[in-house]
C-alpha cells in the first residue's frame, strides 16, 4: 500500500489547477468561477482527509 502515500498529492495538484482556473475565470468575468473554487476546496479537504487516513493506516500496521 505504498502508493497511497503518494496519491494524496494528486489532490494538491487538482487544488492548484482549480485555483488557477478560478482566478482566470474571475478575471474574465465568467460566472462559473465559484465552481472552480469549490472544487479546489474539496480537493484540499480530500488531501487532508487522505493524509489522516494514511497515517491511521500506518499506525495500525506498526502495532501489529
Amino acid at each position: 500500500m505504498g502508493y497511497l502515500k503518494y496519491t494524496q498529492y494528486v489532490y494538491v495538484l487538482f487544488a492548484v489547477y482549480f485555483i488557477y482556473d478560478g482566478a482566470v475565470k474571475l478575471n474574465e468575468n465568467n460566472d462559473a468561477y465559484p465552481l472552480s473554487f469549490v472544487i479546489a476546496g474539496m480537493a484540499i479537504f480530500m488531501f487532508f482527509f487522505r493524509r489522516k487516513f494514511v497515517k491511521k493506516f500506518d499506525d495500525r500496521n506498526k502495532k501489529q
